[in-house]
């Protein structure tokens, strides 16, 4: 997969940008709040239909500007595509090859994207939801169905919350209605539980063989997928089915006294460990992030994997977080087959080869220029 023209316009600081990216890596430096993060940004609107550091989509629209867009033309193995996401103040609109997508689950998985970030770095010893969006964005890549099942999800799950309060209010015990949603609530855990399982059972593969080679054979890293819904090792999905509803019935009265949903996908989490030693707990900052580094590199081979194209990378100012063994471990293993982008605010720290195949640009105020 290959960015090979990105167009912006009236895009947060930046009046227009047209770059056409014919390397593998391209490499923005400027100082902070000055626009490097804001290519990136347009990269990940451009692959997930969504920001990933704003919900508002009017926050992406240059100050004082009616509209903002951001077009770009990608290669992959199964051809060309031409991506266009208009901005404004009145909502999104998504096109694809010129016809727009009314559902995003029809649109993600064009351009594939894996973002690494400073607060990435944090994902191990953040918290649960933090890990649930990690889940969630990049499953989402790979498989539409789960978008759609995840949609319909959240949007049952505020409806059974006002649901839960207006009983609660009134003092009711029973309505047909919550037993209604009951049901197909039980029918969407199921379906995301299992892509997830799925899912963390593949990214193990390849995160523990990334892992051991970082830690040179010291670490094995374990990923255990943990569920609000009491469950055991092998459980099916009729298993599952059966104990949520169990666990719903149980917690019914704590549920109208709460006035929320106290189980379900929404609330499941990850647990990682090196030689069994729980690292979000007992891990030292370095064992946190290395196994977060090993979590951003398995997904690059998981997209491949389950897409046949590797996504484009954006490395938004990390290399100046990782020390030189794990820095090295990320450029090597990235190299030849990845086109990244790079932030970063100088040159130091990143070694001369890096550079000498870079394009490297120059970010002013919001303003672009190539570096000769």
């Amino acid at each position: 997969m290959q960015v090979e023209e990105l167009e912006l316009s009236q895009f947060r600081n930046i009046d227009r940008l047209a770059l056409k990216c014919p390397e593998s890596l391209h490499l923005f430096v400027g100082q902070n709040a000055q626009g490097k993060t804001n290519i990136l940004e347009s990269l990940y609107l451009l692959a997930l239909g969504k920001s990933h550091r704003t919900r508002k989509d009017k926050e992406m629209i240059r100050w004082e500007a009616n509209a903002a867009q951001i077009k770009a033309r990608v290669s992959g193995e199964f051809g060309n595509h031409r991506l266009d996401i208009r901005l404004t103040p009145r909502g999104k609109k998504v096109v694809k090859n010129g016809l727009e997508q009314r559902r995003l689950s029809s649109y993600i998985g064009t351009l594939t994207a894996v973002l690494f970030a400073p607060e990435d770095l944090t994902i191990v010893k953040g918290s649960p939801q933090v890990r649930r969006r990690f889940i969630d964005m990049e499953l989402g890549q790979v498989s539409p169905s789960y978008i759609h099942d995840l949609t319909r999800y959240n949007q049952l799950l505020l409806q059974r919350n006002q649901l839960l309060k207006d009983m609660g209010s009134r003092r009711e015990r029973a309505n047909p209605l919550l037993e209604v949603m009951d049901e197909q609530m039980i029918g969407l855990s199921t379906s995301l539980w299992k892509k997830r399982v799925t899912f963390i059972h593949q990214l193990t593969k390849w995160a523990q063989d990334i892992h051991t080679a970082i830690t040179q054979g010291r670490e094995k890293l374990a990923i255990e997928y943990q569920s609000a819904v009491p469950t055991k090792e092998g459980i099916d999905e009729a298993g599952y089915r059966l104990s949520l509803e169990k666990e719903l019935n149980r917690l019914r009265d704590q549920e109208l006294r709460r006035g929320t949903t106290l189980t379900g996908p929404h609330r499941d989490d990850i647990r990682l460990s090196a030689n069994k030693v729980d690292i979000h707990t007992f891990g030292s900052q370095g064992q946190q992030r290395t196994a977060a580094l090993s979590l951003k590199l398995a997904e690059i081979e998981l997209i491949h994997q389950e897409t046949g194209t590797y996504p484009i990378l954006l490395l938004d100012d990390v290399l100046s977080e990782l020390d030189d063994s794990r820095k090295t471990h990320l450029l090597e293993a990235i190299r030849g087959k990845v086109q990244t982008f790079v932030t970063a605010t100088g040159l130091e720290g990143i070694d001369h080869e890096t550079c000498e195949r870079a394009r490297i640009y120059r970010v002013q105020h919001g303003s672009i220029t190539e570096q000769g």
